[in-house]
């Protein structure tokens, strides 16, 4: 577990995946990418393996948010592994509707 802040970039241990904290909750968080915890970009890490339940993939340029939102990431480099926080999957932060100019 850690603190993170807004603005810290962070990369996978078991594929390509990098983000950028955006927003993130008060305390210590557990933040993972393809079942393993996220390290910080500049750490050096040993590659590992990807666990099959968090195998979805990220997408560049997309931002990744828990269920109450307080915790939002932004993926500056895709890779195979599935973020989640707890244990529990991000989901992609839906755009908001533009109103309609009837």
């Amino acid at each position: 577990m850690a603190q993170l802040k807004a603005g810290s970039r962070l990369k996978s241990t078991v594929c390509d995946t990098q983000v950028m904290v955006i927003a993130t909750p008060q305390g210590d968080v557990a933040l993972t990418c393809g079942g393993a915890p996220l390290v910080e970009v500049t750490a050096q890490a040993a590659k590992g393996e990807i666990n099959p339940e968090f195998k979805d993939g990220t997408q560049i340029g997309k931002r990744y948010v828990n269920d109450d939102t307080k915790l939002e990431l932004l993926c500056t480099k895709p890779g195979q592994g599935s973020l989640a926080l707890g244990g529990v999957k991000l989901k992609l932060k839906e755009a908001k509707a533009l109103p309609s100019s009837d």
